[in-house]
């Protein structure tokens, strides 16, 4: 049951990072705008920065978010950035709190290989690689 559970939640969270992966082609942004936008990237890069330190113990799920965090850092533009950080906080704090449970640690190795693979797919569309 837990494992179907999981199953779901990373589907979940792969369809959500596909359907964020279109980029913002507007260029009516004015100066107020721009101002606004610097301000929230920084609050929001230290409030990553802080969370991107933190291991879940599981290296498959280690790994994607080192990678995951890299690209967002490094190509997601500011428009996309906050939806898709707010998406790998919420499978950070799941997976850490399912790898503090023995029985569901087991299978969160799989589950973060299908949410890296998923991930790799979408992220593809900032131009990164996985």
């Amino acid at each position: 049951m837990l494992r179907k559970s999981f199953l779901v939640f990373f589907i979940l969270c792969a369809a959500i990072l596909i359907g964020c992966s279109k980029t913002e082609t507007s260029n009516s942004n004015t100066a107020a705008e721009n101002s606004n936008k610097s301000a929230t990237s920084t609050t929001s890069t230290t409030g990553t920065t802080a969370a991107s330190g933190e291991k879940i113990g599981v290296p498959e799920c280690d790994d994607y978010i080192a990678k995951y965090e890299s690209c967002l850092r490094g190509k997601v533009p500011e428009a996309a950035r906050a939806q898709l950080e707010s998406s790998l906080k919420t499978a950070r704090d799941a997976w850490r709190k399912s790898a503090e449970n023995p029985q569901a640690k087991a299978s969160l190795a799989a589950a973060c290989k299908q949410a890296s693979d998923a991930a790799a797919a979408s992220m593809k569309a900032y131009g990164c690689t996985w």
